[in-house]
């Protein structure tokens, strides 16, 4: 069993909270973008929107997983993680399926939702990494 201190579980749940908080963010700037630029731009709002809760939600379920993982035993742990990928992954499945089938919602920006968790993980890592390089810049120059 894997004990894990409440300041590690607590900078988890912040870190989680952060990254979800920015998601919505996200999605609300690029759906304020698609307003101006698209002519109809309901369907494109309206996937994009649906993607990205999805994916929150996949995001939070993760989490759990995680978390209910952390203090089980370990004949337990693979068989509850493969079945919670399974179910996320299935989720996703039944998105996609809906996204392609309902008139209401574009397809592309269903899929651009999913990705939102993702590319929001990614955007802070290559930001992160550009401001210690100019950092490390500054620091040689003094």
């Amino acid at each position: 069993m894997i004990l894990i201190g409440s300041d590690e579980l607590s900078l988890v749940q912040n870190t989680g909270y952060k990254i979800m908080k920015r998601v919505a963010i996200l999605t609300a700037i690029i759906s304020v973008i698609i307003l101006i630029v698209v002519p109809d731009p309901k369907p494109y709002v309206l996937g994009l929107i649906f993607g990205a809760i999805i994916n929150l939600l996949n995001f939070r379920l993760m989490s759990i997983t995680l978390n209910k993982s952390v203090n089980m035993s370990q004949g337990k742990i693979m068989p509850y993680i493969v079945a919670n990928y399974v179910a996320r992954y299935l989720i996703y499945g039944v998105v996609l399926t809906v996204a392609a089938f309902a008139n209401y919602l574009n397809f592309l920006t269903v899929i651009l939702g999913i990705f939102m968790v993702k590319l929001t993980i990614i955007s802070d890592a290559f930001y992160e990494s550009i401001k210690k390089g100019k950092n490390k810049e500054v620091s040689k120059k003094n």
